[in-house]
């Protein structure tokens, strides 16, 4: 008995060895040599003493595994996955965040059509290790879809669209000087159909006089169909319209970077008493101390819920970076937090251990 089943495995194993031999010599579609999977992990601790709601925590800020290839030599698609926080709720349940192909033959026109992010600001379609610091910016977070103001759940910035965007004007060593992005989508955030059958119509331009320096504008209208309420109003489901457009300016060469953008919106948030306009505006600078290595980096970062500085947040942050290697770095950072409308100040301190793979 023992003989028949040493038998069996033995064949088994030599059948297995070929046929694993044969597969050598099978065909695969060219678009399979072209997949790529790739992700980037974000491990933070943060800490605040403000009165009331002190922190200090440990907290998976980001994990993200992408994939990524092409299909024939002009398409490009890609899909990326999103875990963190508690997975029981919508907003912070692991969920698919791009989901796009583009058609990239010509480079002064290409089409993409999918969830990606949207067309708006320079720092929106930032990868969030290099946008910088603890945060994005509080302007493009609340005026962009990452905690927006309009109660639209955490998008990441991103939307289910169809965009064209192209560079275009060589100079005469070949440096495209122009850059352009529009594109129509649902308004309603990443893995949401249209509610009200309403498109957001969003797009920028930027021109590049000189190496590293872009100066751009954006424009946004669209509406978003949500649950307001207002004081003896109550509740009430409806379009509620959205008007923004930003204003940026950033310099980023020989691993100096500096970024400062402006936006402004019209549309009421989902709390109707903060009224119908919000604006922030945010400067930042990111200098080596030893080239691509370590990093000093300061911003100025103010958002204000009503347009008045009686409903203004600002941060006065500092830090530093350090590149263990390529795809490892440690991040510190202290921020000086005031807020106008609680009359409060407080401290924050934020470290991260930031990955690639």
């Amino acid at each position: 008995m023992n003989k028949r089943i040493l038998t069996l495995l033995f064949v088994s194993l030599v059948t297995i060895g070929t046929y694993a031999q044969e597969k050598k010599t099978i065909e695969l579609p060219a678009w399979i040599n072209n997949l790529k999977l790739s992700g980037y992990g974000m491990l933070q601790y943060q800490g605040s003493d403000k009165e009331g709601a002190k922190e200090n925590a440990f907290n998976l800020r980001l994990l993200r595994l992408s994939l990524e290839g092409r299909i024939q030599q002009d398409w490009y698609w890609k899909m990326q996955l999103q875990i963190n926080g508690n997975i029981s709720s919508l907003n912070a349940s692991p969920r698919i965040v791009d989901a796009f192909a583009e058609w990239q033959k010509y480079k002064f026109f290409m089409v993409k059509a999918g969830q990606f992010k949207r067309p708006f600001t320079f720092e929106n379609p930032m990868h969030p290790i290099t946008q910088g610091f603890m945060s994005y910016s509080q302007p493009v977070s609340k005026l962009s879809g990452f905690s927006d103001r309009t109660g639209e759940h955490s998008c990441n910035g991103r939307d289910i669209g169809l965009q064209i965007q192209g560079d275009f004007l060589p100079n005469a060593s070949g440096r495209n000087l122009l850059h352009y992005q529009v594109g129509v989508f649902n308004g309603e955030g990443i893995n949401q159909k249209d509610k009200d059958n309403k498109k957001d119509i969003i797009g920028g331009v930027w021109v590049m006089p000189i190496p590293g320096l872009r100066i751009g504008a954006f424009g946004w209208t669209g509406t978003r169909y949500m649950t307001t309420t207002q004081t003896g109003v109550g509740t009430k489901t409806e379009s509620v319209r959205k008007n923004r457009y930003a204003l940026s300016a950033e310099y980023a060469q020989n691993d100096w970077t500096f970024r400062s953008e402006y936006i402004h919106s019209q549309g009421y948030a989902a709390d109707k008493d903060k009224g119908d306009k919000a604006d922030g505006f945010y400067a930042l600078a990111i200098a080596p101390i030893i080239k691509n290595k370590m990093h000093a980096k300061a911003r100025y970062d103010v958002y204000r819920d009503q347009k008045t500085w009686g409903s203004s947040k600002t941060f006065y942050e500092v830090g530093a970076d350090y590149l263990l290697s390529k795809n490892l770095q440690v991040n510190l950072e202290y921020a000086r937090v005031n807020e106008r409308a609680t009359h409060t100040s407080y401290n924050m301190v934020d470290v991260e251990l930031d990955f690639r793979f």
